[in-house]
């Protein structure tokens, strides 16, 4: 087996089908574009959130801890378990995504107040 270097990013953006993302009062929000997989485990540990926009437009997006999502098997899509201001108020970016290194995943996961998720 070989080693993983510092330099190389452990996490892989895994896009889905396009899941629908829902507010806890029941408004749709968007979808998830992404999981965020580290491929070491094999565990989702992020979701990115594509939330807003027309026609392909003007779309944000948001990567969030799984800890502030709950699946809802009965609609197949997924709730955000916060205040949807806490969540446009958080990290996102418009059109270049950063580099979800260890510093940026550490950063989302203090504003929403999850423990910190080691990647790599």
């Amino acid at each position: 087996m070989t080693e993983v270097s510092a330099a190389t990013p452990t996490l892989v953006e895994a896009d889905t089908s396009g899941l629908k993302v829902r507010s806890r009062d029941g408004d749709n929000l968007g979808h998830i574009k992404a999981f965020m997989v580290d491929k070491r485990s094999g565990q989702s540990t992020f979701a990115v959130l594509s939330l807003g926009g027309f026609l392909g437009f003007n779309k944000s997006f948001y990567p969030v801890p799984f800890d502030v999502l709950a699946y809802d098997a009965a609609g197949d899509d997924y709730i955000v378990t916060i205040d949807r201001r806490v969540l446009e108020g958080g990290p996102s970016w418009a059109n270049n995504a950063p580099e979800f290194n260890q510093a940026y995943a550490d950063r989302v996961s203090s504003y929403y107040g999850t423990a910190p998720t080691q990647i790599g």
